[in-house]
């Protein structure tokens, strides 16, 4: 099964590393094209760093060899698949079910859902899956209330004032977060910069420290990184307590996994990933979109039109939200542009086939995504932000095989196009949203894409 985007691993040297550790397998040398090792112990790790990361390695050496190549981590062979006909072809079944989570987990030492039953993985996941549904219903007006104070914000701003486009997302998917999946404890403010601070330090380790391994050898950082884990986890541990067994008029993401008789170590674990891996996803689908349609007076105008014909005077509602055909186009332009999860990986259960080439079993083999979401012969222009190549049911399809959206798309990313969307109707209902001029803004690929220095917009009043 495709489902491989289910937040797929994007700094996958990480990934790398700890599925190969979690699955050993043998180094057996493929008839499939790609690079040679440049160091016996370590691979090519040093071409994978000297590119900057491991997204522009794989431009690089599919752009050389091909659809489907190999590279050396460490001493194991990896292959990477980078066309959507080849990705069609890899759905041997594979012991991984969800590598955002299996990643995430293992770096927090986490064991709830790494093994064990498939029937109780299967029953987890939907029970994961149906409490963002509810919560995403219940707090519906939670999250209006959070799109319309950052339009309060940004309309008292001086028309030539720049805002800080990545901190106010990041502020905002805070904000929604907290409160969907853990409840009016982050009404106050205060409790959301506590939040944002451990989790930003976690975050940062995540991306670094367990990498190169400087985590153990700085007892400072170190430090810092258990004591915001441990403050996070005792916030959690008290909503956890406070919400068992009683009945509250808004319903949480924790109250969903407290109805499916987890322990409260899973439901602690299971909340701890969606609050770390929905916020980053939130901010920066929220941050990329709002980005793309500066560049664009045309779009912007257009889902105008559409959130002017779909509400009209009246307020953005969960029962019009979902008429909102045009802005999901945005949104799903906005994930391929961007390459908002440049890399998953699979772990090759079973010897598999991809065209001629046989993909031995316990294999790691990588999703090039950020590769696919640009291949010419699957998106025309695809270095275009065109939103109207999603109106096609065929190019639709090919963003759903993926993982982007459809029945394979990632609870966290429905959690993020739902709170987008009512942010884009509040916001483009009242404001011009402009670039700042001869702005470069480039891309940092780790876990999710985000724009590697701050960027910057103006907005305007809409008359």
């Amino acid at each position: 099964m495709l489902d491989f985007a289910i937040f797929a691993v994007t700094f996958v040297l990480l990934l790398v590393g700890a599925v190969l550790y979690l699955y050993p397998a043998s180094r057996q040398a493929l008839d499939i094209p790609g690079m040679a090792p440049t160091d016996e112990k370590d691979g090519n790790l040093p071409d994978i760093i000297t590119s900057g990361s491991l997204h522009e390695f794989l431009v690089t050496l599919h752009e050389k060899y091909g659809s489907i190549v190999s590279f050396w981590f460490g001493r194991r062979l990896v292959v990477s698949l980078g066309s959507v006909d080849l990705l069609k072809q890899h759905i041997n079944p594979n012991r991984i079910s969800d590598p955002f989570e299996m990643i995430l987990k293992s770096l927090l030492r986490y064991q709830s859902g790494l093994s064990g039953d498939a029937g109780e993985s299967h029953l987890r996941k939907k029970l994961y899956e149906n409490g963002v549904t509810k919560s995403l219903q219940s707090n519906f007006a939670v999250i209006q209330k959070l799109s319309e104070e950052l339009l309060a914000k940004w309309l008292s701003f001086p028309e030539s004032q720049h805002v800080p486009l990545c901190q106010h997302m990041l502020g905002f998917a805070m904000k929604s977060v907290t409160q969907t999946a853990m409840g009016s404890y982050f009404e106050d403010d205060r409790e959301v910069i506590h939040f944002r601070r451990n989790h930003d330090a976690i975050w940062a380790e995540i991306g670094k420290g367990f990498l190169d391994g400087s985590l153990d050898k700085s007892t400072t950082r170190k430090k810092q990184y258990e004591d915001a884990l441990m403050e996070m986890e005792s916030v959690l541990k008290k909503v956890i307590k406070e919400r068992r067994g009683r009945s509250f008029n808004r319903h949480i993401f924790i109250d969903s996994l407290l109805q499916g008789k987890l322990s409260d170590k899973q439901i602690l674990e299971d909340t701890m990933i969606f609050s770390l891996a929905g916020c980053v996803i939130t901010a920066n689908l929220c941050t990329w979109a709002v980005y793309f349609l500066t560049t664009s007076e045309e779009i912007q105008k257009n889902l105008y039109k559409e959130i002017d014909q779909v509400f009209g005077k009246g307020p953005v509602t969960l029962e019009k939200i979902e008429q909102l055909r045009y802005c999901r186009q945005v949104l799903c332009e906005t994930v391929r542009t961007a390459k908002l999860t440049p890399v998953a990986a699979r772990l090759q259960e079973l010897e598999g086939r991809v065209d001629q080439h046989v993909i031995p079993k316990e294999t790691l083999v990588l999703y090039a995504l950020g590769v696919v979401l640009q291949d010419s012969s699957a998106w025309p222009s695809p270095y275009k932000f065109d939103p109207d190549r999603f109106h096609d049911e065929p190019t639709m399809k090919n963003l759903s095989l993926l993982g982007f959206s459809g029945s394979q798309e990632c609870p966290e990313l429905r959690f993020a196009y739902m709170v987008a969307t009512v942010l884009l109707s509040v916001l483009v209902r009242k404001l011009y949203l402009h670039p700042v001029k001869e702005q470069v803004t480039e891309s940092k690929y780790e876990l999710v894409t985000s724009p590697k220095e701050e960027a910057w917009i103006t907005v305007s009043k809409r008359s």
